[in-house]
């Protein structure tokens, strides 16, 4: 019972790290750091670092190892204590036989309840009879982190110019190129409705791109009351705005913004497929994953931070961009929101990857999907409540074909169509779970 009662709770704690962690990304983004005068909003300059917010996500993975670190020593103590817990008195002289088949009892005992406890499961290693990845063999995990280091910071870039719920939603693209490199490079096998699944989530990334690009609708607009009055009320507003988005400097930097989130789903595929191939491998436990992508990770993005800097940052047309490192680091340390909100996205980063690898291991990946989608309308809800950003009904629409995309391809609703649906026992994408990440 207390393993199940676990459930609600790591799932909440997933939900609210993972809804933090976007919304303190995008509030971060909106503090001025120069010309902060708002008589003359045009010349405000708002902190733009995201390469120094890579490394803030790598520093919250490396957090893992005082997980790592915890169970490590929790398990030490529980062992020392093990035989007055478990076994009570036992004799001094007692037989060799005896003394192997208390210890398998003890050993089983301990196994049997890691594994009834949800939380402990991220830190339990493999049992399949693997390689184990240690020695040299932790290098390679250094490749998709550096697929990660590209992938997060083209995303933060993005985020820089599009609201957090059009960014959240145009992450959604990950699962088309997640099919994709496991069909090339994994000889996975994908469905027809599957292929079909796919398109869909393409449509809908599309639309939200466009919801982004286009004005909001305006105030004295009544509300729709019927399905053709809400279609004729889509096709009204995306002709009216169109137009006028397609000279605006904004929509210009929103289209941007959408493209470089949806291209660098392409590098998060490959850390996913990379990941794949490797677990496949070698054994190692999710937490130490996550952990050793964040060393190399951060080691990587410093070193990639200083050589920018010298090249690029400290030159007069870099000066105040994203790789002039001396002024994110004076900014950082010279406005405490900034500061604050650094720390909190960096432990948010840590909680999420470890209460989201709790519930993939103990309950399922199809449950952490759905949890995810909840996300991305949490964040929505929030970004709208706090006025950062303005209903749009494309947003609803491109919502709602990537929630029903994602739904498809992962098989937790039915194909339309019975002709469609799967002939077999259905196969995994990936067959070992992707490692939780931002």
């Amino acid at each position: 019972m207390a393993s199940k009662a676990m459930i609600p709770f790591l799932v909440a704690m997933m939900l609210l790290s993972g809804v933090c962690n976007t919304l303190l990304s995008k509030y971060q983004d909106l503090q001025c750091v120069r010309n902060c005068d708002p008589e003359d909003p045009g010349k405000i300059e708002r902190f733009s670092q995201p390469v120094i917010q890579t490394a803030q996500m790598f520093v919250g993975e490396m957090g893992c190892w005082l997980v790592v670190a915890g169970f490590a020593i929790f398990r030490r103590f529980s062992n020392k204590d093990a035989p007055l817990l478990h076994g009570g008195y036992e004799q001094v002289n007692s037989q060799d036989s005896t003394e192997v088949d208390g210890d398998d009892d003890l050993d089983r005992a301990l196994c049997s309840q890691e594994e009834a406890d949800p939380i402990r499961k991220p830190a339990m290693p493999n049992v399949e009879e693997r390689t184990p990845l240690v020695g040299w063999r932790v290098f390679l995990l250094a490749m998709p982190a550096c697929c990660d280091i590209a992938g997060t910071t083209l995303m933060n870039v993005g985020l820089l110019f599009v609201a957090a719920s059009i960014y959240q939603m145009t992450r959604g693209a990950l699962i088309l190129f997640v099919g994709l490199f496991s069909v090339l490079f994994l000889h996975r096998k994908i469905f027809l409705y599957q292929w079909s699944a796919l398109f869909i989530v393409v449509l809908g990334v599309a639309i939200v791109g466009l919801a982004g690009a286009i004005a909001p609708n305006p105030q004295g607009q009544p509300d729709p009351k019927s399905l053709p009055e809400t279609a004729m009320l889509l096709v009204r507003e995306a002709s009216h705005h169109v137009k006028t988005a397609a000279v605006s400097v904004g929509a210009l930097q929103t289209v941007l913004g959408v493209l470089m989130i949806a291209g660098a789903q392409i590098f998060t595929a490959t850390q996913f497929v990379l990941e794949e191939w490797i677990l496949e491998n070698y054994a190692l436990e999710p937490l130490k994953v996550v952990g050793w992508e964040g060393v190399f990770g951060f080691l990587v993005t410093l070193i990639g931070m200083i050589i920018l800097h010298l090249a690029v940052g400290r030159t007069d047309a870099g000066r105040n961009g994203y790789f002039d490192m001396q002024e994110g680091w004076r900014e950082i340390t010279q406005y405490r929101s900034i500061a604050v909100t650094s720390i909190l996205i960096m432990i948010s980063i840590g909680a999420f990857n470890f209460f989201g690898l709790s519930i993939t291991r103990s309950v399922s990946a199809t449950a952490r999907s759905i949890i995810d989608t909840c996300r991305t309308l949490f964040i929505w809800i929030v970004s709208l409540g706090l006025g950062w950003e303005t209903f749009k009904w494309l947003q609803i629409v491109g919502f709602a074909l990537l929630v029903y995309g994602t739904f498809l391809f992962n098989d937790i609703v039915r194909p339309p169509l019975k002709a469609c649906a799967r002939p077999r026992k259905p196969e995994p994408l990936l067959e070992e779970t992707p490692i939780e990440h931002m």
